[in-house]
């Protein structure tokens, strides 16, 4: 069953229950009009709100206020929300793996443990050297040796 909003041309207005959405809707009850259907009345409560992310968090003693029970409880009916938001939809989890390297080399890309380390450590470390523009950076040798002809 459905339930549908009605109002008949007189302006009487009342809810019916239809087998299904292609039903005809029911005669007035109050004067046995014909009926027709009212959009339905749009309710913008609230919004869905995620909550503080994992990196919202905070990560140390000072961020909860030096154990605060107050501030522990408040984040953690948080955190509580967020990990059951998270199960059950995954794709507000993020990459959860542990984050291996972060600094230097790795400041813009952090190594997650999972990466294949040894082709990231190669490409951050040992990048090709972009080869020289209009002859500059040649050797000195090379210079000579057209000097001497």
């Amino acid at each position: 069953m459905i339930l549908y909003d009605v109002k008949c041309a007189d302006g009487h207005r009342f809810e019916a229950a239809l087998q299904s959405m292609f039903d005809d809707t029911p005669p007035c009850r109050e004067c046995g009009a014909a009926t027709g259907r009212v959009p339905a009345a749009v309710r913008l409560s609230g919004t869905a709100d995620p909550g503080p992310s994992r990196e919202q968090m905070p990560n140390t003693w000072h961020g909860i206020r030096r154990g605060d029970p107050e501030t522990v409880r408040g984040w953690h009916g948080l955190m509580s929300k967020r990990e059951k938001l998270e199960e059950k939809y995954p794709e507000l989890a993020g990459d959860r793996r542990p984050v291996l390297a972060h600094e230097g080399v790795f400041a813009n890309a952090p190594l997650r443990a999972g990466d294949p380390l040894a082709s990231q450590v190669a490409e951050a470390t040992f990048k090709p050297a972009a080869p020289p523009r209009n002859g500059a950076g040649q050797s000195k040798q090379t210079d000579r040796k057209e000097a001497d002809k």
